[in-house]
């Protein structure tokens, strides 16, 4: 890729994001009920290739059975309020009733409150209930103590995650994490994440990992690229860490899926996303806004609690409608934040690809105005795109 100097004998990339970015259609169309959207994470297939964020806005038990249910695979948050709180649905209703200087204090208070490894195992068993994968997510510090009882629970997928992972990590005062170990001894699919670099994700998947998360900073609710000045917009940090992937998996046979992990308001954004190399993607935002969301309508991250160095906010996404809906429609609404599923299906038919390997290919352009090309009157008229 192209550089630039920025200063005398300074280089920097030019990166790109999803509003950048636009998918130039072939010569063939395909019918959008034709097309094959599955994905695999190792041998964990899925049917829709979306996974709910480790939020507690976003996923707790009975979110993570729906969209189960519904094909994709909801990841609980094991270090959550869902495993610190028998009952944390009051919590949540305290949280949103919080004026906003005091929401910062608040999730520091109630995210005091210990980790119940009881309530860790309580939870996967409550998922897996109702004959649905089980998911959940820890940072690497508590991989070893909570890794242990989500398995022994029988967790399907095992994700670790925190703002930036990387195979190698240094230490004066904390006992580095053998994730190679982990995996190699684990027995379920381990996620791995997030980073966004080429280097970072190679060194993960030749140590064991399943999937590799993309993306520092993009969420909705996240301010590490404001706090720590860190980050690579979407498609390109999916791009580099896609180009791991194919090398090594042309190098050693085994095929580790990338998972892009935020910054995706509307269906467009998740299908550039699988162009941009990824096998599937993770939302948090929009699917907060299904009915069945535990955060009734409001979304925060999990670096939002930090006692030492909050990064994130709570935000308001409002409920659009149930999470079927949110997902496969019907949509009432025109500025794309229903109907993922639909959306995804009817971009690939029209690009004529027929599933995700074949998504990875199609032509990209560099569009920085394709957002709002000739959408005068609907950004003038605040609907559709112009909201």
């Amino acid at each position: 890729m192209e550089s630039w100097f920025i200063g005398k004998g300074r280089l920097a990339r030019m990166a790109f994001g999803f509003d950048d970015v636009s998918l130039i259609p072939s010569d063939v169309t395909i019918d959008p009920r034709d097309v094959d959207i599955s994905t695999c994470i190792g041998d964990f297939h899925l049917e829709i290739p979306i996974l709910g964020s480790a939020m507690d806005g976003v996923i707790d038990t009975k979110m993570a059975q729906e969209l189960g249910l519904l094909g994709g695979l909801g990841v609980l948050n094991l270090e959550g309020l869902f495993t610190r709180y028998e009952n944390p649905y009051p919590v949540i209703a305290e949280l949103i009733a919080q004026p906003k200087e005091n929401v910062a204090s608040f999730l520091q208070k109630v995210y005091g409150e210990p980790i119940k490894e009881e309530l860790v195992a309580k939870r996967i068993q409550e998922i897996k209930a109702r004959g649905v994968f089980a998911a959940g997510s820890v940072t690497p510090p508590k991989v070893e103590s909570l890794g242990r009882v989500a398995l022994e629970a029988g967790i399907d997928v095992f994700v670790i995650q925190s703002t930036v992972t990387t195979l190698r990590y240094y230490s004066s005062t904390t006992r580095e994490l053998d994730l190679e170990a982990f995996c190699k001894n684990a027995g379920v699919p381990v996620i791995i994440g997030n980073c966004a670099t080429y280097g970072a994700a190679l060194e993960l998947m030749k140590i064991g990992a399943s999937g590799i998360l993309v993306g520092i900073g993009p969420g909705a609710a996240c301010t590490t690229r404001a706090v720590l000045g860190i980050g690579v917009p979407q498609v390109t940090a999916t791009v580099d860490v896609a180009q791991a992937r194919d090398e090594y998996w042309k190098t050693t046979g085994r095929y580790v899926a990338v998972i892009t992990d935020g910054g995706m308001r509307v269906g467009g954004d998740v299908a550039k996303a699988i162009a941009s190399g990824a096998d599937a993607v993770m939302m948090g935002a929009p699917l907060a806004c299904a009915e069945e969301a535990p955060g009734r309508g409001h979304h925060w991250g999990m670096a939002t609690p930090d006692p030492n160095l909050p990064r994130g906010t709570l935000v308001k996404v409002g409920v659009k409608g149930t999470l079927k809906e949110v997902l496969f429609g019907p949509s009432h609404l025109t500025d794309g934040t229903m109907n993922f599923v639909g959306a995804l299906r009817t971009s690939m038919g029209s690009l004529g690809v027929r599933n995700i390997k074949e998504m990875h290919m199609v032509e990209i352009a560099i569009s920085p105005s394709i957002w709002n090309e000739g959408k005068f009157w609907q950004k003038v008229q605040g609907v559709g795109m112009g909201r």
